[in-house]
């Protein structure tokens, strides 16, 4: 299997990282199926926009939900993440050289999102490339046993791997 995943430090750069990775892979003429997260900062007083884009180009479809100045809690909106979901498997089913996901969330650890696009991919033997969070770093584990290898954040380090998965 060829399973890779990778934790940035900071707070938004894994989607950062990913989205350039998919697009040097897209430029590449790489058949990549998944998504990468886009934040659109709102200012101070209120939490970013998030957005997923599906590749190779798009939709983008709005997964956050505007809960006011001051709200607290989860703001991710499932049906919406849901549909991204879809059309990722849909991009599988179609073909696709690569799985990319840009987050193994807490929808994923609660047993839903893109889990089972992850495992599809895996059973076509299809590289697939998550980002996860620190805090469900766990779950992602529990969930892929050890067959994951955890990569630095780093765009060379990435594109080694994404080179030899491709190419077995």
């Amino acid at each position: 299997m060829k399973l890779a995943f990778t934790i940035a430090p900071g707070r938004g750069e894994t989607n950062v990282l990913l989205a350039d990775v998919a697009e040097r892979l897209i430029n590449r003429n790489i058949h990549v199926a998944g998504t990468v997260q886009i934040d659109t900062d709102r200012g101070e007083d209120r939490k970013c926009d998030m957005d997923v884009k599906v590749l190779p180009n798009g939709p983008l479809i709005r997964i956050s939900e505007d809960r006011g100045v001051g709200a607290r809690g989860c703001r991710l909106d499932t049906d919406a993440l849901e549909g991204a979901v879809s059309d990722t498997e849909a991009a599988l089913e179609k073909g696709a050289e690569l799985l990319l996901v840009n987050k193994f969330g807490k929808h994923e650890a609660e047993g839903r999102g893109f889990r089972q696009a992850i495992a599809t991919a895996l059973e076509k033997d299809i590289p697939v490339l998550v980002g996860v969070n620190k805090l469900n770093r766990e779950a992602f584990l529990e969930f892929c046993g050890e067959v994951a290898e955890e990569l630095p954040a780093e765009v060379t380090a990435i594109s080694n791997w994404l080179d030899r998965a491709l190419q077995s």
